[in-house]
């Protein structure tokens, strides 16, 4: 696959070269009970690391149901994180604080870590407003529709990270892609793929 890279660091390194005059001011929102899963593996040190290198990470949110381990929270809050115990739907609770995020002048950068297709309006409304949007997806069950809402898609799968770098749909084919493999979406600067 042609322009593929490979490593933390360069995922670093490549979100570090997209920072504008001054840094980014970040609102990271975490959906838990979707990807704080034994099978998918998220390290939320290393999403938090990555974009700190980008901007600075102002508001970082991971919600998460009644049924959350103390062990759980305790990572979470280790990790500088706020951990939100909703005693309801956790979307709900997520949807509300992200459009607080939308409305927020402080915040320029708006990142979601979920496989949800129902955070698509969420996304849609914070590009409407100016905000640039990140998504940290897992597979199976990430949403195409996030992928083509975001300006920035990373995929979080197999620990190791990858980015394709300016690569079209006609390219994937040549190169031998898997369909779906860097879906670009109609708002994609770049198609990230991050494997933990």
């Amino acid at each position: 696959m042609a322009n593929v890279k490979t490593g933390l660091n360069s995922i670093v390194k490549y979100l570090s070269t997209k920072k504008e005059t001054g840094r980014r001011s970040i609102g990271l929102l975490v959906d838990g009970p979707n990807v704080l899963r034994k099978e998918f593996n998220v390290n939320l040190e290393e999403i938090r690391d990555v974009l700190k290198e980008y901007g600075n990470v102002k508001i970082g949110r991971v919600f998460l149901n009644q049924y959350a381990s103390d062990k759980l929270v305790e990572a979470i809050e280790n990790n500088g994180f706020e951990p939100i115990i909703c005693s309801s739907d956790v979307d709900v609770r997520l949807a509300v604080e992200g459009m607080e995020l939308v409305y927020n002048p402080t915040i320029d950068t708006m990142a979601l870590v979920t496989r949800d297709a129902d955070f698509k309006p969420l996304l849609n409304k914070a590009n409407e407003h100016g905000k640039e949007t990140i998504i940290f997806g897992v597979e199976p069950g990430f949403s195409t529709a996030l992928r083509n809402s975001a300006d920035y898609v990373i995929l979080l799968e197999n620990d190791e990270m990858n980015y394709n770098d300016d690569v079209n749909p006609q390219e994937n084919d040549r190169n031998g892609a898997k369909d779906g493999e860097f879906v670009r979406g109609s708002r994609n600067k770049k198609e990230a793929s991050i494997d933990y």
